[in-house]
Order: structure tokens, then C-alpha cells, then sequence
């Protein structure tokens, strides 16, 4: 009986297995996304300043500061099922805290507000107002102000388990409030009108065209940062946890995590974007108001996040920037129904398209990966029918 010496090991390459990345080299969804950032920065920075006139690219200015409220609301609501209707809030509070720095960088050292004098109300300048005159309060101020409120109540809420509709109202409510406290202040918030005339910005002249572009670069790198900071937040494992708690909370608690902890993160988070919306929404329009801070502005950046997708990435930053232009396009041809107009592009979309805009290139590519084992199918029939007429005749 022979012995059966065992075969050497095979030196031959084995085959990566199918869909598996090589290494050191990214993979097709980190390109797509350095492509789609690529892109987006093109025409954010070379398109939109040369086929925009300077009105038309300041009204773009405002619209992008809308979409990056959109960005937190696409965390806060979409991945962390929060439906918050109270964003005024904290874009109110970004915008008043830059829009004072800048009217006591207007009035000189030692000056009050214009607004102040007007009044006649005030001989001096109010304690709380103080700090604001130096930048290096005011420019944290913005972002960190409206995130401690958020903290704040996030804290309160989150911890008596309070969620969907109930929270929803209590963030309306808020949002309510602020405005009803701002209007009583007159003397020291302007009241009705607001924080207005804001000529400069940090020592530039606001009415300078050439400024205000430079403004507008601001705001536009400002959006794209959000935007890689937004794709690593839901990318990463407090990304997937939160999505958890948003779909089993319950589920969540059990498996030893504090759903009131995942969530308040993704509301302070949300309620610091808002607010640094608001500060740069300043220098772009030149006036902060109770009227774009209450009940229907907070509503509004939810529609346009509804509109573009909540679930998606650049879904709300599309919805919101279509639903900012839609306003004022409609406006400027039908002023006396261009609301009407506006809410029913909303029911349309949301009736046909309920996953929003954003859900256009999902279902295309569902559609042809649907018809792929068709086509797979009539290729491989062709094949074989092929085959079988070059082989010869025994």
C-alpha cells in the first residue's frame, strides 16, 4: 500500500471575495461623497457668483443659512425621531447675540444702539448687553447660548420620557415664548422691529457689494463644513445608536444605554447649528425680528426638511433651499396666493413622494437594480443559445 504524500500548499492567489475593498485605497462611497463635496463646492463657489447677480446671491446667502438649520433638523428629527418644531429658538438666539455685538460695534466705544436712543427709555446701556461688546463673548455666544437652552430643557424633557406630539407642542410652545418676551422688551430687543440696520460686519462696510459676497463665501464654506461634520456624526456608533433609539427606544434601555442622553446630544447638537444659522444670518440680511423666530419660521425649516427627505443627508439642505426659493419665486408673480401655492407643493410632494426629494435617485437606482436579474436573465438565454450554435454537429 502506497503512501499518500499530501499536495504542497497552493501559492496561487486567492480571488478577493466579491464587494470587498482593497486595501489602503477608499471606497466607492468615500468617493461618491468626496465627489458630491467636490461638486457642491463648484457651484457654491465658482457657478453661483458668476451666473448670480449680487441680489439674487444675497437672497442665496439667506437660503443657505435656512438650510443649515434644515442640517440639525435632518439629525435631530430624522435619525433621532424628534420632531421639533421650536428651531426659531435657537436660530433667534444665534441671530440676536451677533446682531448685538454688531449694533455696539456700530454705536462706537462707550455708544448705545441706535434703537436705545430713539426710545428714550434707557440712560445707559443695560448689564446684559455689555458683554456682547467684545467679540471674543459674543461669536461663542451664538452657538453656545442656544446650545446651553437646548441642554437645558433637552434635560428636562428627555429625562420625564416625553416624546412625539407632546414634544413637538413644547418646543412650539417655547418657541411661542421668546417670541412674546422679545416684543415686551422694546427698550432693550427693539420689540416688534427687531435688531435693524446693521451696516458693519467685524469692520466691513455691509452695503459694499464685494463684501457682502465675502459674506457669502462665509456662510457657503460655513454649510459644507456642517455638512462632512453632519456625515461623520451619522456614520460613526452614536449615528447607529441613535437611529436605535429612534426605531426601540425601549430596546435601547434594555440592552444598557440612556435613550435621554443619545437624544439630548442630537438636540443640543441641532439647537448649536440653528444658532450658528442665526449669527450669520445677520451679516447676510442685516436685520434679526420676533418675525422670523416664531411659531411659522420654526415651522417652515421643518417643511423644507419634510420636502427634501429627513432621512438623507442632503435631503433637508435641498428641501429647504427649494422651499425658501419657491416663497420668494411665488411671491414675486402671485402675491395674493402664493401661500396657497406653497402649501400645496408641500401636500403634493409629501403625498406622492413621502420620503422627499431626496427620494428621486433611491428609487431610480431601486428601479434598476429591480431590472438587472431581468436583463441578467435575456443576456445569459442569449449566451447560451450562442453556445449552442458554435458547436458542431456530431
Amino acid at each position: 500500500m502506497t503512501a499518500v504524500t499530501p499536495a504542497p500548499p497552493s501559492t496561487a492567489v486567492r480571488p478577493a471575495p466579491a464587494g470587498a475593498v482593497p486595501p489602503n485605497r477608499p471606497g466607492r462611497s468615500q468617493l461618491r461623497t468626496l465627489a458630491g463635496f467636490a461638486f457642491g463646492a463648484a457651484l457654491l463657489f465658482a457657478v453661483a457668483p458668476l451666473v448670480l447677480s449680487d441680489f439674487r446671491l444675497a437672497l442665496l446667502s439667506k437660503y443657505l443659512c435656512v438650510a443649515m438649520v434644515a442640517v440639525g433638523i435632518g439629525i435631530a428629527w430624522g435619525r433621532g425621531g424628534m420632531l421639533t418644531l421650536g428651531q426659531g429658538v435657537f436660530f433667534g438666539l444665534g441671530g440676536y447675540a451677533m446682531a448685538m455685538h454688531l449694533k455696539l460695534a456700530d454705536a462706537g466705544p462707550g455708544g448705545m444702539p441706535d434703537f436705545m436712543q430713539l426710545y428714550g427709555q434707557l440712560d445707559e446701556l443695560p448689564l446684559w448687553w455689555r458683554p456682547f461688546a467684545s467679540p471674543w463673548f459674543a461669536l461663542p455666544a451664538t452657538v453656545l447660548l442656544p446650545m446651553a437652552v437646548a441642554f437645558g430643557l433637552g434635560s428636562l424633557v428627555f429625562r420625564r420620557r416625553v416624546r412625539g406630539a407632546y414634544f413637538a407642542i413644547l418646543s412650539q410652545a417655547l418657541a411661542a415664548a421668546m417670541v412674546i418676551l422679545l416684543i415686551g422688551q422694546q427698550g432693550t430687543t427693539g420689540g416688534t422691529n427687531g435688531l435693524t440696520d446693521i451696516k458693519g460686519f467685524f469692520g466691513y462696510d455691509l452695503d459694499d457689494p464685494v463684501n457682502q459676497r465675502m459674506v457669502y463665501f462665509i456662510i457657503a464654506g460655513t454649510l459644507l463644513a456642517l455638512l462632512a461634520l453632519t456625515r461623520q456624526l451619522i456614520h460613526s456608533r452614536y449615528g447607529e445608536l441613535l437611529v436605535a433609539v429612534r426605531d426601540g427606544e425601549e430596546r435601547v434601555r434594555f440592552l444598557g444605554y440612556d435613550p435621554a442622553s443619545v437624544k439630548l446630544v442630537a438636540y443640543v447638537v441641532a439647537a448649536g447649528m440653528a444658532g450658528l444659522a442665526g449669527a450669520l444670518f445677520v451679516p447676510a440680511v442685516g436685520i434679526i425680528s420676533p418675525a422670523l423666530i416664531g411659531i411659522v419660521p420654526s415651522i417652515e425649516f421643518v417643511i423644507g426638511v419634510a420636502v427634501g427627505g429627513r432621512a438623507t443627508l442632503l435631503g433637508p439642505v435641498l428641501g429647504a433651499v427649494a422651499v425658501a426659493w419657491a416663497r420668494t419665486a411665488l411671491s414675486e408673480r402671485f402675491p395674493g396666493t402664493w401661500t396657497y401655492l406653497q402649501g400645496l407643493l408641500f401636500v403634493v410632494v409629501v403625498a406622492f413622494l413621502p420620503g422627499g426629494l431626496a427620494s428621486l435617485w433611491a428609487l431610480a437606482r431601486h428601479r434598476d437594480v429591480a431590472a438587472r436579474p431581468q436583463r441578467r436573465g435575456w443576456l445569459s438565454l442569449g449566451r447560451r443559445r450562442a453556445e449552442r450554435m458554435e458547436v458542431p454537429a456530431a
